[in-house]
Parts: C-alpha cells; structure tokens; sequence
C-alpha cells in the first residue's frame, strides 16, 4: 500500500521517516519528493508499505503525530488518475481552438 505523508519538515530524512513506519511493519521504499531545481525538500513524501493491515496501522498511528517539529498528516495515497479530475478544462470534443476566418 502507498501512503502519502504530508507537511514534513525539512529537516527529516528518508531514513528517519523509514524508521518512524517500521515500527508498525515492513517498509518497501521511502521517497521525499524534492524540488527539480533546487533540490530541497518540498515538504511530503511517499512511503510503501507491502502488508496493508501494517499500512492502516502506520496511518491510524503516525497521522496527526509530531514527526521534528511538524504534525504529520498521514494518509492513503491516491492514484495519479484520482488526482486531476474535475480540474483539467481542455475541450474533449476535438473541435479544436483555431483561428477563424471572419
């Protein structure tokens, strides 16, 4: 299961962070998503855990928790499909945007 985990400090480590959910169960990978240009912390990450019953207890037990000095929020990641819906305006009806010939 991957579950997101929001509002880090910047401070903390992959492997702190590893460390914080291996005391509910196994921990697949951990990855703290960094800004492409300067390389710093954006302040959330993803954490995979492979037994889903150890997952749900990792977010039943670390969300809300203060993880160096800054309350985590600890839940299910969602799909990349689940993300975008309801925001992306473009036209589907393949009528295109062009200029018109007045």
């Amino acid at each position: 299961m991957n579950i997101y985990v929001g509002n880090l400090s910047r401070d903390i480590s992959e492997e702190e962070l590893k460390q914080s959910f291996e005391t509910f169960g196994q921990v697949s990978t951990v990855n703290i998503i960094k800004d492409k240009f300067s390389g710093e912390p954006r302040g959330f990450g993803f954490v995979e855990m492979p037994n889903k019953e150890e997952a749900q207890a990792a977010i039943r037990g670390l969300n809300g928790k203060e993880m160096k000095g800054r309350v985590a929020d600890v839940n299910e990641a969602r799909p990349r499909e689940d993300r975008n819906k309801g925001g992306n305006r473009q036209r589907r009806d393949n009528r295109g945007g062009g200029r018109r010939g007045w």
